[in-house]
């Protein structure tokens, strides 16, 4: 059964470019994955300061080799201190 995972990044108002730009560079690496079903990036239209992050990985295994990669770690140092809050959501398909 495959992994959805929905992330919510909240950038600090005067950080927004840098985290898009750091988002917008960690989805074409991760789309090349074998393993990635979908990774998509969107801005919520109410609240300027936030970015989800749809995905779909092929197990629990791939999202954690993805979560090991040099792409995904870049993101995480790139945005770390740019972000007021991050919420994971690893979600299974029930219907």
């Amino acid at each position: 059964m495959t992994l959805i995972v929905v992330a919510t990044i909240d950038a600090q108002a005067d950080h927004i470019a840098a985290v898009r730009a750091a988002l917008e560079a960690v989805v074409p690496p991760s789309r090349a994955e074998s393993t990635c079903l979908r990774y998509e990036l969107h801005l919520d239209n109410k609240i300027p300061t936030r970015f989800i992050m749809l995905e779909e990985w092929a197990d629990e295994a791939a999202l954690r080799a993805h979560e090991a990669t040099p792409h995904f770690r870049q993101l995480v140092a790139a945005v770390g201190d740019k972000v007021v809050k991050i919420d994971v959501a690893e979600l299974s398909k029930l219907a």
